[in-house]
């Protein structure tokens, strides 16, 4: 196998699916074509939209392929006709035996957290929620059951106390971008290792897990720990957000998103969802172990604000309440 002389077809759809193609292509990968999504309307004008891969792909003037379904016979002839040595997956649907199978050496995948631990839809966001203190990426090949095939290589990364799901998620894109292109040289020399998921499983050790996340999961939970909620809110920012209800004292409620906000680790004499303010420069909300001092918010029809912002134009804060579960 001659450097570069893999055939690649490359399948992807969001921002964090392009970098990693820049990278094959800027490293001179042989690139022969790239499925991505259907144009789909989105936003309030529902204009339809093409996703972020086909739109890089167009600059580059690669084939593109966008199939309503990956079994359509005619989307399967214009794949095998590409005739990939590999294909390479980056933030992607789930693939059918039929399509993954069809490379020689069959389909590369990178997933945004260190496998065996949080497979499934939201990794990111899992492991900031779950507080763990280090994250990473690995690229593995595919197999039936999902993110479980061999894996590659891996790369770890730190998560540090104010990350959140923007910042690890750009942090494991670059890197993640590296290594796919290094596991494409590797499996051009033919010099790869394939180490099953089980062998990194310590001993008694159990495995996280990324379901994807739904509307009920961001909900703020203002009965846990300080930690706990300070996670929550990183690891569900900017989307989808973590959100909370005021209620005034008419019983009237609003659902507010909640962005960033700073721990203040103290003892302090207030019940349990009690808030704080000068009504001019901070929110602070009593919470287990401290005080959580909310500083980006947003409320329903307006736009993201900092709470000097919020504050300003809302006077009547000591009206309002949260809602405890």
């Amino acid at each position: 196998m001659t450097k570069n002389s893999l055939r690649i077809v490359y399948m992807g759809t969001p921002d964090f699916a392009v970098a990693p193609l820049d990278a094959l292509i800027e490293a001179g990968c042989n690139v022969v074509g790239v499925i991505t999504n259907p144009d789909k309307p989105a936003g309030r004008g529902q204009k339809i939209q093409e996703s972020a891969v086909k739109k890089y792909a167009l600059e580059k003037g690669l084939t593109i392929l966008q199939p309503e379904k990956f079994r359509n016979e005619k989307f399967l002839a214009e794949l095998k006709s590409l005739n990939a040595d590999l294909q390479v997956v980056v933030a992607f649907k789930m693939l059918p035996e039929v399509v993954w199978s069809m490379p020689k050496y069959g389909t590369l995948n990178l997933h945004a957290s260190l496998l065996p631990h949080y497979r499934g839809a939201a990794p990111i966001n899992w492991a900031i929620m779950n507080g763990d203190k280090e994250s990473g990426v690995s690229t593995f090949l595919l197999q039936k059951e999902i993110d479980t095939g061999n894996v590659i290589f891996q790369e770890k990364v730190n998560i540090e106390e104010n990350d959140n799901l923007e910042t690890l998620h750009d942090n494991l894109m670059e890197i993640g971008s590296k290594l796919v292109v290094k596991t494409v040289r590797a499996i051009e020399a033919n010099d790869y290792p394939q180490i099953p998921q089980k062998d990194l499983i310590a001993e008694g050790e159990e495995l996280k897990n990324a379901p994807k996340i739904f509307k009920d999961d961001c909900k703020i939970n203002w009965s846990t720990s300080i930690e706990d909620i300070h996670n929550h809110i990183r690891g569900l920012s900017p989307y989808p957000a973590a959100w909370t209800e005021l209620c005034d004292t008419n019983g009237k409620k609003f659902a507010v998103k909640v962005y960033a906000a700073n721990k203040e680790i103290e003892s302090h004499p207030h019940s349990i969802g009690t808030l704080l303010s000068d009504k001019k420069t901070y929110l602070k909300v009593a919470v287990n172990g401290g005080l959580l001092n909310l500083t980006t918010i947003q409320i329903a029809g307006k736009k993201r604000m900092q709470i000097g912002d919020f504050l300003r134009g809302f006077q009547q804060i000591d009206n309002y309440k949260l809602l405890i579960d």
